[in-house]
């Protein structure tokens, strides 16, 4: 039966998340029977995926975990199977390329308590969306980040280490100079 199970195409189960927040919002000004059933069955779907993942050998389990949808379900529920770093990890190292298009430069410093830290640098053409369409760099490596690693409650950037420019050296001041006798 699963091989002939149609799947929907990322747009759609979009849309459908989308449309899913629109009603949330609705009823959680409404409380009441309706708002408890759906904590209820959300509660009920999170114990599923956990026994799925229990079930499922580590290869199986990365795979889910890499799933674009099922990863987020993972973190809705606490049970990803990856740490927060590396997700965020991953996440920063996927928006790397865009990152160095437009002449700037990220890369990933790790975790300090729950706050993630990245090294960013904007190049001359950065300025203006360099992940996604967002004017500021920092907040779409922000956002994505934390849509992976909600746990962390921050990312801020640190300093991008000083190299000191090469110095010039003339050739003439390096060269082994011979004895006068040898001259």
């Amino acid at each position: 039966m699963a091989d002939t199970a149609v799947r929907l195409p990322d747009p759609a189960v979009e849309a459908r998340l989308a449309r899913l927040d629109e009603v949330l919002a609705g009823l959680e000004t409404t409380p009441g029977p309706a708002l408890e059933a759906v904590r209820l069955l959300t509660e009920v779907y999170g114990e599923a995926l956990a026994r799925v993942l229990d079930l499922a050998e580590q290869p199986l389990r990365e795979r889910l975990a890499e799933d674009e949808l099922l990863g987020h379900l993972l973190v809705l529920h606490d049970i990803h199977p990856e740490p927060p770093e590396r997700r965020a990890a991953r996440a920063v190292e996927k928006l790397r390329p865009a990152v160095r298009e437009r002449g700037g430069d990220l890369e990933w410093a790790g975790v300090d308590g729950r706050v993630a830290r990245v090294r960013l640098s904007t190049g001359g053409g950065c300025g203006s969306g360099c992940g996604g369409g967002s004017a500021d760099p920092l907040e779409a490596v922000r956002a994505a980040v934390l849509a992976v690693a909600p746990e962390l409650e921050s990312v801020e950037p640190v300093a991008a280490e000083r190299r000191p420019a090469p110095a010039f050296v003339p050739l003439s001041t390096i060269k082994r100079r011979l004895p006068q006798e040898a001259r």
